[in-house]
This record gives structure tokens, C-alpha cells and sequence, in this order.
């Protein structure tokens, strides 16, 4: 029992990750300060993109999974296994991640101009 709740843990954490890589930016306009924070974790998340990082979450859940004798996630992690396929077809990874990082740089650039408008008002 006790694996299960550390894989299940490890799982809803990765979703948080997951959304806050996503979303934060858009936390960031609310409290301009978080977006360094941000910052940090979606760069992380581009590294296990594009260089094939695994997530410490995924080797987390990987563990816990196996020790409560539950199929584990296969090796491809976490987004294979519950979204690709699931929430969008596996034919539209790419599409998915490139939308992502638009809506990543679209929350972060409207960040820069309120900054900026800030800056002339002063």
C-alpha cells in the first residue's frame, strides 16, 4: 500500500509539473516575481525534451510501482504512458510540445511588454 501511495504521489506531481510548465506563465502575470521560478522549471522541462532527460518523478513512480507489483510506466515516461494516445493522438506529439512552448513564450512576452509599460509609467 504504502508503494502504491509514493507511485500515485509521484504521479499527481507530475501532472502538477506538468500543467505548471504550461500554465505558470500565466501565474507569472498575476505575481510578476513567480516568472523566474518559472523560468527554472520550464527550461528543465525543455532539457527533457529535447536533450532526453528523465524525470526524477517518472523514475519515482517507475519505483514505486514496481515494488506495489502494479504494471510500471513503460520506458518512453509519464507522457506516453497517461496523455499521448489518451488526450491526444501519438501523430500529434510534436504539434502538442510546439503549442505548449508557443503558449510558454506568448504568457512570458506579455510579461516582458506589462514590465515594460510598467517601466515608461515610472
Amino acid at each position: 500500500m504504502a508503494y502504491r501511495l509514493v507511485a500515485d504521489t509521484a504521479m499527481v506531481l507530475h501532472m502538477a509539473f506538468l500543467v505548471y510548465v504550461v500554465l505558470g506563465g500565466f501565474i507569472a502575470w498575476r505575481w510578476p516575481r513567480t516568472f523566474w521560478i518559472h523560468l527554472g522549471v520550464a527550461l528543465y522541462a525543455f532539457g527533457i525534451v529535447l536533450i532526453g532527460w528523465e524525470c526524477p518523478l517518472t523514475h519515482v513512480e517507475r519505483w514505486g510501482r514496481d515494488r506495489a507489483g502494479q504494471e510500471g510506466l513503460p520506458p518512453t515516461g509519464f507522457i506516453d504512458h497517461y496523455l499521448t494516445g489518451v488526450v491526444y493522438p501519438e501523430e500529434h506529439l510534436g504539434t502538442v510540445r510546439l503549442a505548449a512552448a508557443l503558449l510558454i513564450l506568448l504568457t512570458w512576452t506579455v510579461l516582458a511588454v506589462r514590465g515594460a509599460h510598467r517601466l515608461h509609467r515610472t
